[in-house]
């Protein structure tokens, strides 16, 4: 099944992905692989969400040869993608492959690593930038970052998107994430669908996720 409800997620078990997802984390792959991979895994997390999430209906179509019915996917015209800058930057650009009609918003958000973790497993979050298109209450969000370590940042960023609208669907998509920012995300929107390629061991003493993939955004960008 290449989506399983694992409780506090669900999680893409595509073979594609799990492949792909095991490229990123290598250190050998490099910046320009690094990127593709990104990209790569953006789409079929896209196509995943098409197939389990999305409902179908049956429609009438005139051939050149006679009448028959076909099956479309609903709702392809009524999503939103918001980009967490910077590292899903790659990672919306392969979702919008599977979404090509999709309004797209960013959001620059990002943790305090300098205050270091507060005791209770949080970062102080700033919000530098925020550029949304209007979310209506037919509307699937996506809201995309390649890492869910803490939830602090996930959680500020959707705290943004919901002062905006509040949309059927709200889904909340990640490469690898670690138990404890699920945990966050799902106690404090539990309307949300939390979906991921991965959910790893655990967190590090500094908030990292590990095994993880190191630093999304600098090894994408090359900084």
């Amino acid at each position: 099944m290449p989506i399983e409800d694992r409780g506090d997620a669900h999680v893409i078990t595509h073979a594609l992905a799990k492949h792909t997802l095991s490229e990123l984390r290598s250190s050998d792959t490099d910046q320009v692989s690094f990127r593709n991979g990104l990209i790569e895994l953006g789409r079929l997390c896209g196509f995943e969400i098409i197939d389990g999430m999305m409902d179908t209906e049956y429609v009438s179509i005139t051939t050149p040869l006679a009448e028959t019915t076909g099956e479309v996917v609903k709702g392809l015209e009524n999503v939103v993608i918001v980009n967490v800058l910077r590292a899903a930057t790659p990672f919306v650009e392969g979702l919008v492959e599977a979404f090509p009609r999709a309004r797209q918003g960013v959001i620059s958000a990002g943790r305090d690593e300098t205050a270091g973790m507060d005791e209770d497993g949080t970062f102080p979050i700033t919000v530098d930038y925020v550029k949304l298109p209007d979310i209506d209450e037919e509307d699937t969000v996506i809201v995309a970052d390649p890492m869910l370590a803490t939830g602090s940042t996930m959680v500020a960023v959707i705290e943004e998107v919901l002062e905006t609208g509040n949309p059927e669907r709200l889904v909340v998509l990640s490469a690898v994430s670690a138990p404890p920012g699920l945990v966050r995300v799902e106690e404090s929107f539990p309307e949300a669908d939390i979906l991921t390629v991965s959910i790893d061991e655990r967190l590090d003493e500094d908030g990292y996720i590990v095994p993880g993939v190191g630093d999304a955004g600098d090894r994408a960008f090359g900084t």
